[in-house]
């Protein structure tokens, strides 16, 4: 792997010219010569989100002096705290999330193991919440959960939704809003942009007749895990055991709605309970002959590979029980898609690697990769530059 790192781990995920379009794409491109100009900016929000635990002198000393030798220039001297914010402030969270945008797409190829099911793309959806500072902005912008006794939670958090691909990990869209913004709106944004091609994996928290429609008219496949609460109609059983059943919304909306055709799989794993665990999974590859009934139970718990991907960024990107430390709303926002650009570049070097290793992504360790992407920014001058 170590072949593939340099100051570039950032650099050739992200490269100057296209950082460079989006910010001037957004209306950031600087009128007057800086001394932290919006590019620099860019690559400090992914860099706190490498250097999580560092401070701003620190995190900018480390990307302004790695940039700058990756560039052939001199590192520039170091501003005070109060302008690395005051730079922030001007750079904002657009071009951060714009640049996600045009970067992150899905990463596996056809041999990637684990990535296809019925020669489409295995992808998934989930959420989590991040802490974010305690300030009176962030808590009126993005609120927090109650806890028991009519107390509330130390912390406002911020709702984080996003698209996975399951067999490299790759967070390639994503949607961030308050606490208060459910799980299930901000993910009907993300279903509207995924394309064909694909098969969209979700637990029972998001299986509800209006997501999987509009999962539907986006034209991607999808296998969800059913809320006991859904009565699909029977219609026929097939050879497999699946069964084909109509899918209407609830209530009075279900009479006039035309109905969906859905494919049925009900199927136990045997975990040592009596009756052992029961599931119900809906999935519009209807056809039997494309896909099995025992070839879509076990692809369903491809599922818990986005756990996985939020788990790394959570967890050992961002560091336990760390607090999103911007102040204001907007900076958070950009604080949290400088993490999502962080993780992508991250998960683009560990595919590289595998790739070229001919092995599975899941063989390679995210922590590792995240160490070896830390050192290559803070000894950059003793590697050599990309493509030497």
């Amino acid at each position: 792997m170590s072949d593939l790192v340099s100051v570039g781990v950032l650099c050739r995920t992200f490269p100057p010219e296209l950082v460079d379009e989006v910010i001037a794409g957004c209306g950031r491109t600087e009128q007057r010569h800086r001394s932290l100009p919006a590019r620099v900016m860019a690559y400090f929000a992914v860099g706190m989100a490498l250097h999580a635990e560092g401070s701003y002198e620190d995190v900018l000393g480390l990307m302004t002096d790695a940039l700058a030798w990756a560039g052939g220039a001199e590192p520039v001297a170091l501003p005070s705290k109060s302008a690395i914010f005051q730079a922030r402030e001007r750079l904002g969270a657009e071009p951060m999330r714009a640049l996600f945008g045009r970067v992150a797409q899905p990463l596996a190829t056809t041999g990637t193991p684990g990535a296809w099911l019925a020669g489409r793309r295995l992808a998934a959806i989930d959420g989590t919440c991040l802490d974010v500072a305690d300030t009176a902005a962030n808590d009126e912008w993005f609120g927090r959960p109650g806890v028991s006794r009519g107390e509330r939670s130390a912390f406002p958090q911020a709702r984080l939704v996003a698209v996975a691909e399951c067999g490299t990990h790759a967070v390639f869209d994503a949607e961030i809003g308050p606490y208060t913004t459910a799980e299930n709106t901000l993910a009907a944004d993300l279903i509207d942009r995924l394309e064909p091609g694909m098969v969209l994996l979700a637990d029972r928290g998001f299986c509800g007749f209006p997501l999987f429609q509009r999962g539907v008219t986006a034209g991607v496949d999808l296998l969800w895990w059913a809320k006991p609460t859904m009565r699909p109609r029977h219609i026929e059983t097939l050879d497999d055991g699946s069964w084909l059943a109509e899918l209407r919304p609830a209530g009075n909306a279900g009479r006039k709605a035309t109905p969906l055709v859905v494919r049925v799989i009900d199927y136990s794993i045997d975990d040592g309970r009596p009756n052992g665990a029961t599931y119900r999974l809906l999935t519009t590859i209807v056809d039997p002959d494309e896909a099995t009934a025992t070839d879509l139970a076990p692809a369903y718990a491809q599922r818990w590979e986005i756990e996985a991907a939020l788990d790394e960024l959570k967890t050992h990107q961002r560091g336990p029980r760390v607090v999103l430390r911007s102040k204001s709303p907007e900076l958070v926002l950009q604080e949290i898609w400088g993490h999502l650009c962080c993780h992508y570049a991250i998960r683009t070097l560990m595919w590289e690697a595998a790739d070229h290793a001919d092995v599975d992504p899941d063989r390679v360790s995210f922590v590792a990769a995240l160490r070896i992407a830390r050192r290559s920014i803070t000894t950059a001058r003793d590697l050599p530059p990309s493509g030497h």
